[in-house]
């Protein structure tokens, strides 16, 4: 595989992307998200417990609008 090497800040960057159409900037995305990207196991059980938290007590929990109300 070859390497490429380009330098670009990160506001370069963002300014290359932004000039990409919504298919390219999808296909972008699909290439970012494809790598190999582990979830270590103590942030997957955080979650499960969150989620099975707002399971069993629906009532705690706030829909966006009211959350933003609070921050």
């Amino acid at each position: 595989m070859n390497s490429i090497n380009i330098n670009l800040s990160f506001q370069q960057l963002a300014e290359a992307v932004r000039q990409l159409s919504p298919a390219d900037k999808l296909k972008l995305n699909e290439v970012i998200w494809s790598e190999n990207t582990s979830i270590p196991s103590e942030h997957q059980k955080l979650v499960l417990d969150r989620m099975n938290k707002a399971k069993q007590k629906p009532e705690m929990m706030l829909d966006w609008n009211e959350a933003l109300t609070t921050l």
